[in-house]
């Protein structure tokens, strides 16, 4: 890795350049490549640290962002994307990808985990739900060989459509038409102890909902927030309402004891028109607010305590992805590695008793519409048709609503 050892000697005067955010917590941040514009990864390097970042999640295996954090001390999850995991079904096939995509870079540069496909229940395919479990079987047979399975964690990332219910959070159940799909999943994390992904977009409630929805409810900011009447819980953030819901899932099945991740959350700084609430401020309060409660490490109201791993969506804005506008300016930076807007302030300062933007500081209505937690993955870029579901079952309960 004579590459890497050169790489790391000149990391250190880019590293020197970006002074790093204090006083914040200890966060992941999803590293997205969907651009022709980005800067090298030595060059991301610095930026990582300058939010105060310690994990950083890939949708690859990139060798050269790999190469590039050596000796960071950064932890990486890698991913094999979901076009790979039907070859991935060929033992083999597993073996030669941790070989030359995961052994190559430990212990230098710190890969704790490989999430296998992405919001693969969720892709309307049957091939990939077929595959994920004997893929995610195979690469942790391929580490056991190696004697890296207790090292590198092997898991998967759902988005919050696998759930069936989700209001209030302790109705929480998976669809039904997944349960057979899931349970295997489940039971291979609570076999090897590795954690549950999901990916959450308290945004997607927001823009399907906005008169419904409020933003200080979504921002974590003081609001009225909701008691959930079966375990008079409170919420005063949309987030931790929907991480309990998932685990209200879980604890239907009898899986009370697996560890739960959110490998993506943010919020848009630009949409479309029609996308309500994607704007700089917005982006702004609802990561430096997240950062904030984060570091409290208060846990959830089902949770409390409990310290989970959040990645927040993304380091770069990423100009070639398909989809609304909003799917190119989830990023905390610009290509040229200026930021979009400043969390090291924000992180420091309260929430407040700050209102929504009409300044009417609008209460929120419980119980909410039906699947308003329900989120749709920033980074598949489309709304596909469970994502459709989704907004016209939301638009559906709306109508009941006001007429």
């Amino acid at each position: 890795m004579e590459l890497c050892t050169s790489l790391s000697l000149l990391l250190l005067l880019f590293t020197a350049l970006v002074a790093p955010v204090r006083s914040v917590a200890s966060i992941g941040i999803n590293y997205g490549q969907i651009a022709n514009n980005l800067p090298s990864p030595e060059l991301a390097v610095p930026l990582v640290k300058s939010i105060g970042a310690t994990k950083v999640k890939l949708y690859d295996a990139d060798p050269k962002v790999l190469c590039a954090f050596s000796k960071t001390g950064i932890e990486f999850t890698v991913g094999l994307g979901n076009e790979h995991l039907p070859r991935m079904r060929n033992p083999e096939e597993a073996r030669d990808w941790v070989r030359k995509k995961v052994q190559p870079f430990l212990p230098d540069t710190k890969i704790t985990a490989i999430a296998v496909g992405n919001e693969v229940f969720t892709s309307n395919n049957t091939l990939l739900v077929q595959s994920l479990v004997p893929v995610m079987e195979n690469l942790h047979t391929a580490l056991a060989e190696i004697g890296l399975d207790r090292q590198v964690a092997v898991t998967t990332a759902h988005s919050l459509a696998v759930l069936e219910t989700s209001y209030p959070p302790s109705t929480g159940r998976f669809r039904r038409d997944l349960i057979g799909c899931v349970t295997k999943v489940l039971n291979f994390h609570g076999r090897t102890g590795s954690p549950v992904l999901i990916n959450a977009y308290p945004y997607f409630a927001y823009q399907a909902s906005p008169k419904q929805v409020t933003l200080d409810f979504v921002l974590f900011q003081s609001s009225q927030g909701i008691l959930d009447p079966s375990t008079n819980l409170h919420y005063d953030n949309m987030l931790f309402a929907q991480i309990d819901a998932f685990y209200s899932a879980l604890n239907a099945l009898g899986y009370k004891n697996l560890s739960v991740h959110v490998s993506e959350t943010g919020w848009p700084s630009k949409g479309d028109p029609n996308e309500m609430g994607a704007t700089p401020e917005n982006a702004k309060k609802y990561n430096g607010n997240l950062i904030k409660i984060m570091s409290q490490k208060k846990g959830t109201p089902m949770r409390p305590g409990h310290d989970f791993n959040l990645y927040v969506f993304a380091l770069f804005n990423e100009n070639l992805k398909p989809g609304p506008a909003s799917e190119r300016y989830y990023g905390l930076f610009y290509p040229d590695g200026s930021a979009v807007y400043s969390l090291g302030i924000l992180a420091k300062e309260g929430t407040g008793n700050t209102t929504s933007s009409d300044g009417r500081g609008v209460p929120s209505i419980w119980p909410p519409p039906p699947n308003v937690y329900l989120a749709i993955t920033s980074h598949s870029g489309r709304l596909g048709p469970v994502g459709a579901l989704v907004v016209l079952s939301t638009a559906a309960a709306l109508i009941k609503l006001i007429f």
